[in-house]
């Protein structure tokens, strides 16, 4: 299979909100948004001035949206440095195996590295999901068991007792 890395435009909106809904889905979420919803969501986590966050897409010869890498900056990293932060890498399951997940990683690491100031390239998985855990594992990166992740939700009005 042919397939481009390229950063997410705003005509990726729409297949962007369908594809999160394809996550969503992986994840065996009990409630997804509506469509259109996820559509001015998208729109503006990566198209508002500022963005909130960046995508990578990965599109395949026939001009389908096959794979994500939705990342942004977290400040400071190392000093007063700053690290390119994967939130989600996601290649839709007909194409896994096929080298998309892999060049969205490295699409990363040349953004990262390629920004001044920019000290590291990070992201988390859960630890049920041992296929991301064997493909991170194949690429050649080691877990690191250095932080404990915290979680508060708006549904639980972010914790507030």
């Amino acid at each position: 299979m042919e397939f481009s890395i390229r950063p997410a435009v705003t005509d990726d909106v729409k297949p962007l909100a369908q594809l999160i809904e394809d996550v969503e889905t992986y994840y065996g979420a009990s409630h997804i948004e509506p469509f259109e919803e996820r559509v001015a969501n998208v729109s503006e986590a990566l198209f508002s001035d500022p963005p909130l966050a960046y995508a990578l897409v990965a599109i395949d010869d026939e001009g389908i949206m096959v794979g994500l890498a939705a990342y942004s900056y977290l400040w400071p990293a190392a000093g007063s440095t700053h690290s390119l932060f994967l939130k989600e890498l996601y290649v839709a399951g007909h194409v896994r195996r096929e080298g998309v997940g892999a060049s969205l990683v490295r699409a990363l690491q040349d953004i990262a590295a390629s920004r001044s100031g920019c000290s590291r390239l990070e992201w988390m998985t859960d630890a049920s999901n041992e296929g991301a855990r064997a493909f991170y594992r194949e690429m050649g990166f080691a877990e690191s068991d250095e932080k404990i992740v915290y979680r508060a939700d708006a549904s639980t009005n972010f914790g507030r007792a």
